[in-house]
């Protein structure tokens, strides 16, 4: 597309972001940053070497609704448009079993995995949807497929995700705007190594890469689909 282009990243400050962020700017992207702590955006934006009239920040807890329009507006009163969104808001509780289990860690990641998505697209896709163009990208596990042991509440959280994103896919197809996600069993900087109990880690730089691919024209008949970087495991 001719015109601005503007991503916004949710999750920005996270070790994801750190990646994908400088990736995106050197792709010649402006950058809306979302995260939870200001000295860790700005620490970010200084890092990357970000020009600040192709950036702006903005905190906020996407786990409230009015907080996540509120940052939405702030994107289109910086810069008139957003025309893509990484959605990187991660976070996961282990160790619960279904039998006997305590109500919170389920409420927890379903907040944090779908109710924060859902505050953020419910706002932005409409947007996007009106624009003609839209590119939406989500990082995800196969925990919500096959969620293993243990992980029930994880992979309850990111089932719901997932549902959400592939309904959304099915509301926007033909519009111009796509939805996908990529699909992490963990990540780590050693990722790949022969060997190594990280073999079938993904490296931030290769979920980098799937993300910009997304939202690249290349990408443009993709849509509500899961790409998996996890060893077919």
């Amino acid at each position: 597309m001719s015109e601005r282009r503007v991503a916004m990243v949710t999750g920005a400050s996270g070790g994801l972001g750190r990646v994908l962020v400088p990736d995106l700017a050197a792709d010649g992207w402006d950058l809306v940053l979302v995260g939870s702590s200001q000295e860790r955006l700005d620490g970010l934006a200084a890092n990357a070497g970000l020009a600040s009239e192709r950036t702006t920040t903005v905190v906020a807890n996407l786990r409230d609704q009015a907080a996540a329009v509120s940052a939405i507006e702030a994107a289109y009163a910086r810069f008139g448009r957003v025309v893509a969104l990484a959605h990187l808001v991660g976070g996961w509780t282990g160790g619960i079993h279904v039998g006997r289990s305590p109500d919170d860690p389920f409420r927890d990641m379903i907040v944090q995995h779908f109710w924060t998505s859902l505050n953020v697209v419910r706002e932005l896709a409409p947007r996007m949807i009106d624009a003609g163009f839209g590119r939406i990208a989500a990082v995800s596990s196969p925990m919500a497929a096959t969620p293993e042991a243990g992980m029930s509440a994880y992979g309850v959280g990111k089932a719901a995700q997932e549902t959400l994103f592939r309904a959304l896919a099915q509301e926007v197809s033909g519009t111009g705007v796509t939805v996908n996600v990529v699909r992490v069993r963990a990540i780590d900087t050693a990722a790949g190594e022969a060997g190594s109990d990280q073999a079938y880690a993904t490296s931030p730089a290769e979920i980098s890469a799937a993300i910009r691919y997304l939202f690249s024209d290349a990408a443009r008949v993709v849509n509500g689909d899961h790409l998996g970087l996890h060893g077919g495991r």
